[in-house]
């Protein structure tokens, strides 16, 4: 009875629920404080100033500067108590103060006017490199993040005008010191009120330039920093995001540190970016242009600033920028799936920038870490602490450079374009494994460590991909125990070879043929099934990258996503539309061929591991290619009148991949069929391939209209974490109206 009593009184205080996202609380005023955070409001007010702060706690840390302020001022003046205090007169107080008491950096800089010998030209976003704390904040812990209240503060408190300014020394006039009243970091109505740097600017046009791009500066500051201030953004969504960037996010594309992560060592940018990933995961419609508007900012820190953010180094860091490389990784995850179109092409036209600066950083050549310094058991509590984080900083850079890597080729996939770098040349070394990485304690790190396979410290992607082209070393090459991470990066590499092989002629000096690559999957194939170490997921998870990569072999996806809208006059935005085939594809043709059987197959084994996937892993940066990949295969044959089909219930995939031998091109989609019958062994796959009909209790029948309407419905599911999906959801839309 009394363990019922206990039940029901459980369940009662979990009744209060918020009316946007179903969150239950067991408090009133707890209910009311977070429903302000999707709202808004801000109904607390201070007394002195008339500013407004959603959350009484926040309003009660604003007015202890008030307090300081005035006890301050008694202290040197005591004559001016009866001073009356305004709005106006706390402006430049209240700013100067809070960037005392932060613990992490605000954007403004300060407002006082610098004596004319001390006098330093403003630095764009040099704030955003964070330092140890002057004095400690009064921190709310209410928030799994305490520190998201200073960031809301940085962001919210900054003078827009002021929050990146061009660093003097780049515009073609000297930066020499003004005696006028000016604030220091504010911008000036024009150039003429510095007298004192009028003098070195020529009269004419090139006055006039300056004077033009000091306000498109200005005021492209100002719409950024304005858009984030009209968002609403408060610190517990800032909270909220945080939390679900490390909840969500970071089990599927590992490159940050959960255990180890410390708010006040990140620059702004990094957090920005980490955040608007996390909004990505929350339930309110409103924090998509929450997200896009922090991720805005972050962008116009690394664009304008990256000078400065390049320059930072971290204390367990090996070298400078590494903070840059894990944010510009991050900024192109989101951007790169974006809804926002403007977002997506920002991204495509930057994704290049990450790999550019890790080379002027010395990134490529730092030594990875020794497996000599892993500490004891019985080591000190401070070694094995020193120890762990040392490690922990080597493997997020390396993962950080290996990342780019990886978006690198998905990005090439869904803009069309070759890859920026040549991938059969990355000589980094393998990542830890995943246990390693995530062990939450130096105890649980050491364990793993003493453990680890030799092969990951000494094996370089580079020597991999050798290998996987000299059957010589297979065998080796199937011993190796390797992480999904290290599968995806060298996935990516042999994507990259596939986009260098132009159908339309013959390969490439130095390019491995379509048969050498698709041998080289099958090895692939065979270790990724044959590693106990992967988790269902993550094995999952690596095939189904590893179909997509697959099919391109066999088809070029976006190419026939082009050429099927060319045909039906649909407007697509997820291809560059200027880009078309040489020689058009006859879809009613290629439905017929031997390599729209084997893309078919692969389409279906998309799916299928889609549809398998865990709740927590359904959503891989790669997910919406791959889904509109099978798509786009399921349209063609639907558009050309071949809806149902008979296919083999289990797929032989060696017997797919290691007997094609002809190359599927654009100008030739039909492989040899003399070739396909005497190379390929008897079995289900090999007769399907072969175009015989199947009968019997291994067969299977799909009509493909029906699997298009579950594909549309899964792209749905897509919407919240990957925007990019609303785009190809449309295209599919279009595809099924045209079936009926």
């Amino acid at each position: 009875m009394a363990t019922a009593l206990a039940v029901g009184s459980e369940a009662r205080l979990h009744t209060l629920e918020c009316r946007f996202c179903q969150k239950t609380f067991s408090k009133g005023e707890h209910l009311r404080r977070h429903e302000r955070s999707h709202t808004g409001a801000k109904p607390f007010v201070c007394r002195e100033c008339q500013r407004s702060f959603s959350r009484q706690d926040s309003l009660a840390r604003h007015e202890k500067l008030h307090s300081r302020r005035r006890a301050t001022k008694d202290a040197a003046s005591p004559a001016s108590v009866d001073k009356p205090v305004t709005p106006e007169s706390m402006r430049s107080t209240d700013l100067t103060e809070q960037s005392v008491n932060t613990t992490a950096d605000h954007f403004h800089f300060s407002t006082s006017v610098p004596d004319e010998q001390q006098f330093q030209p403003p630095v764009a976003l040099s704030s955003l490199v964070p330092h140890q704390a002057t004095q400690p904040l009064d921190l709310d812990y209410d928030l799994i993040w305490p520190d998201s209240e200073d960031l809301f503060q940085s962001i919210m408190s900054a003078d827009p005008a002021s929050q990146w300014q061009v660093p003097l020394g780049t515009l073609p006039f000297s930066a020499s010191p003004s005696t006028s009243d000016v604030p220091f970091g504010s911008t000036p109505a024009s150039f003429d009120e510095r007298p004192s740097s009028i003098g070195a600017i020529p009269s004419g046009g090139n006055r006039q330039a300056v004077q033009d791009v000091s306000k498109m500066v200005s005021n492209l500051s100002s719409d950024v920093t304005a858009a984030a201030k009209s968002t609403s953004i408060t610190s517990v969504f800032l909270d909220e995001c945080l939390h679900m960037f490390f909840a969500k996010f970071i089990p599927t594309f590992p490159v940050l540190h959960r255990a180890t992560f410390v708010f006040r060592d990140c620059t702004h940018p990094l957090l920005l970016n980490a955040i608007a990933i996390g909004s990505l995961y929350l339930g309110p419609k409103d924090a998509v242009a929450k997200g896009e508007a922090l991720w805005r900012l972050a962008h116009t820190a690394m664009a304008t600033s990256w000078q400065s953010l390049i320059s930072h180094r971290g204390l367990y860091d090996t070298c400078d920028g590494v903070q840059l490389i894990v944010t510009a990784v991050l900024g192109q995850v989101y951007g790169a799936l974006s809804k926002n179109r403007a977002i997506r092409s920002t991204s495509q036209a930057f994704h290049s920038l990450g790999f550019v600066w890790a080379r002027r950083c010395g990134m490529f050549d730092c030594e990875p870490y020794p497996l000599t310094s892993v500490p004891s058991l019985d080591a000190s509590d401070s070694e094995k602490e020193h120890q762990w984080r040392t490690w922990v900083a080597r493997e997020i850079q390396q993962r950080a450079l290996l990342a780019h890597y990886m978006l690198d080729g998905l990005i090439s996939q869904m803009s069309g374009v070759p890859t920026s770098v040549r991938h059969a040349t990355n000589a980094l070394g393998l990542p830890s494994s995943e246990a390693a990485f995530e062990a939450s304690s130096a105890d649980e790190w050491i364990s793993h460590m003493q453990t680890q396979h030799s092969l990951n410290a000494a094996t370089s992607f580079r020597g991999i991909l050798r290998r996987l082209f000299h059957t010589v070393n297979e065998a080796r090459w199937l011993d190796a125990t390797l992480s999904a991470f290290s599968y995806k990066v060298i996935l990516e590499g042999l994507q990259s070879l596939i986009s260098d092989d132009d159908c339309d002629e013959v390969t490439a000096v130095g390019v491995p043929s379509r048969p050498e690559v698709r041998r080289a999957l099958n090895q692939v194939y065979e270790s990724v099934t044959l590693n106990a170490s992967l988790s269902s997921a993550d094995r999952l998870e690596t095939l189904l990258r590893w179909h997509s990569i697959c099919l391109d072999t066999v088809v070029d996806t976006a190419l026939l996503c082009r050429n099927l809208c060319s045909r039906y006059d649909i407007t697509q935005h997820i291809w560059r539309s200027g880009q078309v085939a040489k020689t058009p594809l006859d879809l009613v043709s290629w439905v017929s061929t031997p390599a729209a059987r084997i893309a078919v197959l692969h389409a279906m084994a998309i799916q299928e591991i889609v549809e398998q996937l865990p709740r927590g892993r359904a959503h891989a940066i790669h997910m919406p290619s791959s889904l509109f990949a099978t798509a786009t295969v399921y349209a063609v044959f639907a558009l050309a009148g071949s809806p149902a089909l008979k296919i083999p219930c289990s797929v032989v995939w060696q017997d797919v991949l290691l007997d094609m031998r002809a190359n599927p091109c654009a100008t030739d989609p039909y492989l040899a069929m003399s070739d396909l019958s005497t190379t390929m062994t008897d079995t289900d796959t090999s007769r399907y391939v072969r175009g015989d009909v199947l009968y019997g209790a291994n067969v299977t029948s799909r009509n493909l209209l029906y699997e298009l309407n579950s594909i549309q419905k899964l792209f749905r599911c897509l919407f919240a974490q990957w925007g990019v999906a609303y785009d190809m959801e449309s295209v599919i839309e279009r595809w099924i109206s045209l079936c009926h």
